[in-house]
């Protein structure tokens, strides 16, 4: 992946809060810096269905179990005015100097930052043009090391990366990419891990700008709501992927001259990685499709590639598919 030097990029919608102080949520007290602290803890050889719902529940992207409503509600979304103090709150200024496509080339930190500005800019035309919905950027994209605060509630670095309906907020902490889904999961190394997975998280607040996340009413099993919901945000980051050396900065400079087939086979082999399937039996040696949420490695693979090969909303729409 490769992107333009002369590219303006825009942090205004990316931050970081630098290290938690405060007590840990879910999966206990707080991570170290990086590369150290708090790891998800995964179980070597566990058996029983409470491991598996306790290592799906702390890995997997989409922390649902933070944003579920009770009985027939379905996810419960956000009200017509969103809690953006978050976006406006304490920034460890870690992306300021972040200001070219050149600086994007030089640095892990503002590849991010080019990514959020190509996934703005490709979703803010692509919406409106393939629905009736209205295109709004996420609130904030932040990073964090320890624990941090959403409208979701505290989440820890164990949850792993992970979208907030109730801000409209994307937050990971970006040790999770060595700490868990390379050393842990098996997972890929590689420039174009972190945009697939950022990609999913936006595709993500799509659906919950299009009001799609209210459909969700069956949080387990291979063909439950939560499963088609993680399919279809795999797909629109393959629809991302396919287009994303089209988009541009605000001045129309281009922002990713360049997307490789590694690129493409990296997204590929992490979508695999966290399949539902791997990951059972990588950390308890038996696989239950009755407790899968995010769908098994086979289908998250070529539901991405339905999004990169189409790259339609309807093509997309999981919800609507017989054969997952």
């Amino acid at each position: 992946m490769r992107f333009n030097p002369k590219a303006r990029l825009d942090t205004r919608r990316v931050r970081d809060s630098g290290r938690s102080r405060g007590g840990g949520g879910s999966g206990g007290g707080l991570g170290g810096g990086s590369g150290g602290g708090m790891r998800v803890p995964i179980p070597s050889g566990a058996k029983g269905g409470s491991a598996i719902g306790a290592v799906l529940a702390l890995v997997l992207f989409l922390v649902l179990t933070q944003c579920v409503g009770g009985g027939q509600g379905g996810l419960s979304l956000p009200d017509d005015s969103l809690d953006t103090s978050r976006a406006q709150g304490t920034d460890s200024g870690r992306y300021a100097a972040c200001r070219t496509g050149e600086d994007a080339n030089a640095s892990s930190d503002c590849a991010r930052v080019a990514v959020e500005n190509s996934l703005t800019d490709y979703w803010s035309e692509t919406l409106p043009e393939q629905s009736d919905t209205d295109f709004r950027p996420e609130q904030v994209m932040q990073t964090f090391t320890g624990a941090v605060d959403t409208g979701c509630g505290r989440a820890t670095s164990d949850v792993g990366p992970f979208y907030c309906p109730a801000d409209e907020g994307i937050y990971l902490d970006t040790t999770f990419f060595r700490d868990v889904l390379q050393q842990q999961l098996g997972g890929p190394a590689g420039d174009f891990v972190e945009p697939y997975v950022l990609a999913h998280e936006y595709g993500h607040h799509i659906q919950n700008v299009m009001g799609t996340m209210g459909r969700v009413r069956t949080q387990q099993g291979p063909e439950s709501d939560a499963v088609r919901l993680e399919l279809q945000a795999d797909c629109y980051a393959g629809m991302w992927t396919a287009a994303a050396t089209g988009t541009d900065d605000a001045g129309g400079e281009p922002l990713i001259v360049e997307l490789s087939e590694e690129d493409i086979n990296q997204a590929i082999a992490a979508a695999k990685s966290v399949g539902d399937d791997r990951i059972q039996d990588r950390t308890t040696g038996r696989v239950n499709p009755r407790e899968w949420t995010h769908g098994s490695a086979e289908q998250r693979q070529r539901w991405f590639m339905v999004g990169y090969t189409e790259g339609s909303l309807e093509a997309c729409d999981t919800f609507a598919a017989s054969d997952l």
